[in-house]
């Protein structure tokens, strides 16, 4: 999992099977500090995250976890909303 915030959304006129109720969103991950943390990625959205939130995002197998057994090509999706995150100095990075 990783930390994100939504910079964006992609709009497909055709999706699969199974992908009719999925919002496709553009994910920019972030660090604890907010500074931008790696190359953006499209994830699915069930959870009604909108453009400048931050966002929790599974990938992998672990993402499809949530399709009860059906096969959907989707690699990232949101799975949280982030009202607010915190770091101690312990968690400081160097």
């Amino acid at each position: 999992m990783f930390l994100g915030k939504v910079v964006g959304s992609v709009w497909a006129t055709q999706k699969e099977d199974g992908m009719d109720n999925l919002k496709l969103m553009v994910i920019q991950p972030i660090d604890f500090r907010g500074n931008e943390a790696g190359q953006q990625v499209i994830a699915a959205d069930r959870i009604g995250a909108g453009v400048g939130e931050n966002v929790i995002v599974s990938r992998g197998s672990p993402a499809r976890i949530l399709f009860s057994g059906r096969t959907v090509p989707v690699d990232a999706m949101i799975v949280g909303i982030v009202d607010s995150f915190d770091v101690t100095e312990a968690g400081k990075e160097e």
